[in-house]
This record gives C-alpha cells, structure tokens and sequence, in this order.
C-alpha cells in the first residue's frame, strides 16, 4: 500500500508519496501564479490548482510505478482563502487568499460584533474568510448572492477528489465561522456574516475519511483499487503532524514566507486579546496555538531582489557565529502583521542607515528583525501558559546556522533541528491519508523526526539580545504613533 499527500501551498503543489510505514518514496511538484490585481490584494483561480495536482499526478505515475498501489490520501492546503461556488459547483470568481487584506474594515467590524470572539476563540483578522465574504457583500452583491457554497482551498481540492462538500476541522477554525471549542459550525457566527449552515461544506476531523476518490480519476490516475480521502488539514496543523507535534509541550517555529510559532496543546484555552490563533488540531480532543507573523524570509528575500543577490548569499557573507546585535534596525512589517499587533496597515521600516551602511548591516538588521517579530509570538504564547519544551525548526529559513542561532539566543530556547528529509505539511497529510485509510492510532502514525543537531543560545549575548529586542518593540511603539 502506498499513501498520497499533498500540499497546497500559495505559490505551488506538492505531491509526496510514502510506503505503508511512512517512508517517503518520491515527490513531484507543480508552480502557480498568484495574481494581485489592486494593492492589498491576492488572488488565485481554483483551476491553476487542479492543473497542476493533474501535472503533479500525471508524473507520479511515470516516475513512482508503487502510485499504483494508492490507498489514501490527505490534501493540506494554505487556510483562509475563500473559493465561492454556485449551486452547480462552479467557481464565481478567484479565491481570495490569506494574505489578502481588503477586508481590514469588514474584520474591524466583526470582531467588535458581541460573542465572536467568544465563540471563534480568535480574533477576527482581515486574513480570515467571514470577512472576505462581508467584502462580497458589500462589494461584488450578484456573486454574494449566487454564492451556494464556500470552500477553503483544501477543501476545494476534497470536492474535486470526491464530489462532495467536506473539509476538515483545523482549517475552518479559521474562518470565524466555526464553534472552536465544540468543533462545529456556529449558527451565531454564521449569521454575523450573514451567512447560512447550507452554504457551509460537511465537517469532519482530519484523520477521518471525507469520502472516496472518484471513480473517473481512479481510472485517470489508473487505480483499480478504492482510495480513501482523509478529512485533511490545514498547512499549519498538517506540519505539526508531519514533525510529531501533538501533546502540549511540543512545538516548531516555521521560518517560511511567513513566520510561524506552534504549540500543541491538549485543551482548548482561547486568549485573543493576545492575538495568538486558537484553531483545532488536525486529531480529534486535540488543539494548537500559533503567533504568525507575515513576512519572515519574504523580508529577506525582498532585500535580497533589492540588492541584487540571492537569500542564501546573503545570510553566507555572516558566517555562522553570531555577532552583537547592530545600530541599523529593521521592522519586518511589509505586510502588515498579525501577532501580537492584528494591523494590516502598518509597513516596515529601516532605521539607523548611514552612508557605512553595507549590505551585510541590512541583511543583520532583517535576521535580527524577523527573530524579534518571532520574539513577540513566544511572549504572546507564554501569556497563555503554552508550555514549548521542544521547540523544531524547520522551513526554508532554517537553512541559515546563522538565523537559527540568532533566533535561539533571542528565544532563550534550544533549536532542534531535524535530520535532512521530509517532516512538512505533505507528509503531515500523508500521515493523515494513511490514518483515514487504515483505522490505525494517530499516536502510531504521527512521530516526531530524528534530530540532527540542536542550536543552543549563545549565553554571553543573551543580556544585549534583549535589550535589543526592547528597543524593537519601542521602535515600533514610535511607528505606530507615527502612522
């Protein structure tokens, strides 16, 4: 038996085939566009991602003769984009992705609205889909009204794999439609945003079966046997399966396009007025916490186009010990943020230029800047007494010796990083195709990675890392006076 996950990521697919126990065998992937018509704005057609799972299928085959032996299969995919259908399952205009912020006004109002957050467990961030769709409303009224269900992409992609409406309940934990602590959709919440429980998809938990591969593609994909569809997850609570995360104690920070801080937790203990998200887990009596922060190595890579290098030339011309902290400071929201500030206006900022400024002091400054940002995710965390006595790193960021010690001095946390292979959302929904397929215990399937080293803070610098990082956070005080 083999296993399928994949990983609908913002800017492509990925497809990672494991054997009956776990072990990856081959992956094949697929790059997208994403389209920003207007400023503030993200969006992508529903059709490029069912292109490319085709592409991405269509070279698994070739490559990996065991996909013939397929028996489940999990999708994780970026959360909180809106995917509207009409009443014949066809798509009435782009997903509006994540990272969109025109809805700013619509989540302002939202989350001032009285039981939302009680209800939801979170803030409402213009991020989120309720208050996509209030911008619908307000804005596009005749696909408001044609819309007769919202899908979350993952969940886009079960309706393609089994022609039903389902999604899981990690992923529409953040859409401020969804009950977090009991796990269902909210009548209340609904009809803050002026929506109804038929437009909602079918609920179901992660590891649990969402329905069978249909019988065209399995004669597409050139499968003979039934192909279980796991309920799936959402990227972030499908990474913590694919790195072990499940008990309170364990946790990872994520250093990809965004920044992210989980902790795993056996309860659900809501704080939004940290700004930390409070979704469900991906496994059943199971819950996670995060702070997310928007641009973590898409601060790196923006200065990198700027100067004409490369990401990794950059972070190599510091070596790998890491140096006092430097006069130049950078604040890391070219996006706006969301932990702890919730303020999608706000930009970033270089201060403490001079003309001896060089590009090694900038790219310190954007390390430096990033891990404070993160800083700010682990004290919001602790003010819900999350315990992070593991703390993995992983993402593309991780590969800079540099970063990773920088952020774990300024964590006053050990690293651990795991050995070289696959530990990501795609194996994370593997692991869930497997369980949904095989009945087996999600406590048997999801196991954390072996450990390659682990990064130590570097105790000597601790006392000028934090006094570094308070005069981050008094920087951003004055930005914000400012603005």
């Amino acid at each position: 038996m083999t296993f399928l996950g994949i990983d609908l990521g913002t800017s492509g697919l990925r497809a990672l085939l494991v054997d009956g126990s776990g072990t990856p065998i081959g992956s094949t992937e697929r790059a997208y566009d994403v389209s920003h018509p207007r400023a503030g704005w993200s969006e992508q057609d529903p059709a490029d991602w069912i292109e490319a799972l085709e592409q991405a299928i269509s070279e698994m085959r070739e490559t990996y003769p065991s996909f013939a032996e397929l028996r489940g299969v999990g999708v994780a995919g970026h959360m909180h984009g809106a995917t509207l259908l009409d009443e014949n399952g066809d798509v009435l205009r782009p997903c509006i992705l994540w990272n969109d912020t025109r809805s700013h006004a619509e989540a302002a109002i939202l989350d001032k609205t009285d039981g939302v957050r009680e209800l939801s467990g979170n803030i409402v961030f213009p991020g989120f889909t309720a208050p996509k769709l209030e911008w619908v409303r307000h804005n596009e009224p005749e696909i408001f009204a044609r819309t007769s269900k919202v899908l979350l992409p993952a969940a886009y992609l079960n309706y393609y794999l089994t022609g039903d409406y389902v999604a899981d309940m990690s992923d529409s934990a953040g859409t401020s439609w969804l009950d977090v602590g009991k796990r269902q959709w909210s009548n209340t919440l609904l009809e803050a945003g002026h929506m109804g429980p038929d437009q909602m998809p079918r609920l179901v938990e992660g590891t649990q079966p969402a329905g069978e591969l249909r019988p065209e593609l399995a004669r597409s994909w050139g499968l003979n046997n039934p192909v279980i569809i796991a309920g799936g997850a959402g990227d972030n609570a499908a990474a913590a399966c694919g790195i072990g995360a499940l008990n309170e104690g364990q946790s990872f920070v994520s250093l990809g396009t965004s920044g992210v801080l989980l902790a795993a937790r056996d309860g659900y203990r809501p704080a939004p007025e940290t700004a930390v998200h409070t979704f469900c887990h991906a496994v059943p009596g199971r819950w996670y916490q995060m702070g997310v922060m928007l641009s973590a190595t898409d601060s790196l890579n923006w200065l990198a186009r700027l100067v004409g290098k490369s990401p990794s030339d950059l972070t190599r011309a510091l070596g790998e010990q890491v140096s006092p902290p430097g006069q130049l400071r950078f604040l890391p929201y070219l996006s706006g943020e969301r932990t702890p500030h919730n303020d999608a206006e706000i930009r970033g900022s270089f201060t403490g230029l001079s003309t001896g400024t060089t590009k090694e002091d900038m790219t310190r400054a954007v390390l430096e800047g990033v891990a404070f940002g993160l800083r700010d995710s682990l004290e919001a965390l602790a003010a819900t007494d999350a315990q992070m006595n593991e703390v993995i790193a992983i993402g593309g960021g991780s590969a800079s010796k540099y970063w990773l010690q920088l952020i774990s001095t300024v964590f006053g946390l050990p690293l651990r990083v795991p050995v070289s292979g696959e530990f990501g959302a795609a194996l994370g929904a593997a692991r869930l195709g497997m369980i949904a397929a095989t009945g087996a215990s999600p406590a048997d399937v999801i196991s954390p990675p072996d450990i390659a080293t682990e990064v130590q803070p570097d105790v000597q610098q601790a006392d000028v890392y934090e006094e570094a990082y308070q005069k981050f956070r008094a920087s951003f005080a004055m930005i914000r006076a400012a603005q």
